[in-house]
């Protein structure tokens, strides 16, 4: 499995090579190159933190949002990536144990809480508890919109959450599942769904929805954002980077998007 996961990194690797041949000097105006990829969710917070660093540094950052699922298995496949930050424990955990990232270079970044979400102009009001009634919000052709909850860190956590209420079974075939978080956010924003179950961090960057409740933290798992460089990568850029993440000044840009950074020996 891992000799077939170098092969398809080489195979990769050639492919970038020819097309950075091709492409013109001016692609090349900075003198460092990064390639990020990141969970959907930190999509706002991430552009914040790059935009402040590359002020002080001549280096060329691209971020690739996605569900950290869907970017764990394109780093498998050998995506030429630097660096990854996953929305939980889980995808870095199977990325270490495939031998993907460098273990010494791994911490726990971010952490984040999971809300229910209406469309800003809605009226809903909802206490989360056993005795909630989340199918009458929705109605006969209403969905809950949720992250895939096989696969996506925040609809795995949702699920999770809904599980420990009891309120799950009731639910099912009323959840529209999208692909990532953000693009469950948008069915709510654009009031294509009544409810959804999104994370905190989002709510603040969306104008368009309210919070309407809080599930208690205990009700999932921790949610936790760990970072690290992949394997086979040394790339000093990368590298003061990753760094700068746990700056205070990148810490004063994630608390802004709504999340809590996870504090330093």
């Amino acid at each position: 499995m891992k000799s077939n996961r170098r092969l398809h990194k080489t195979v990769l690797g050639l492919l970038l090579s020819i097309v950075l041949a091709a492409l013109p000097a001016s692609a090349f105006a900075k003198n460092d190159h990064i390639l990020v990829f990141a969970a959907a969710s930190l999509k706002n917070a991430m552009d914040g933190v790059v935009d402040v660093y590359a002020q002080d540094h001549d280096t060329d950052v691209r971020v690739s949002y996605a569900g950290s699922s869907t970017l764990a298995r394109q780093i498998e496949q050998g995506a030429p990536a630097d660096l990854y930050v996953s929305a939980n424990q889980s995808w870095m955990d199977r990325l270490e144990d495939g031998g993907d990232i460098q273990p010494a270079s791994r911490f726990d970044l971010l952490r984040n809480a999971l809300v229910l979400v209406a469309p800003r102009d809605s009226d809903t009001a909802l206490e989360l508890n056993r005795a909630t009634d989340i199918r009458s919000v929705l109605g006969e052709q209403g969905y809950l919109a949720m992250a895939n909850t096989d696969a996506v860190p925040a609809g795995v956590y949702g699920r999770q959450a809904l599980q420990t209420l009891g309120l799950w079974q009731s639910l099912q075939g009323h959840i529209a599942q999208a692909e990532d978080v953000r693009a469950a956010l948008a069915l709510v924003a654009r009031g294509e769904a009544p409810l959804g179950v999104v994370y905190a961090s989002d709510a603040v960057a969306e104008k368009n929805v309210r919070v309407v409740a809080k599930f208690a933290n205990d009700s999932h798992d921790p949610i936790v954002y760990p970072a690290a460089l992949l394997d086979g990568i040394d790339n000093p850029a990368a590298e003061n980077l990753l760094a700068f993440m746990r700056t205070d000044k990148a810490a004063e840009i994630f608390a802004r998007w709504g999340f809590e950074v996870v504090a330093t020996d």
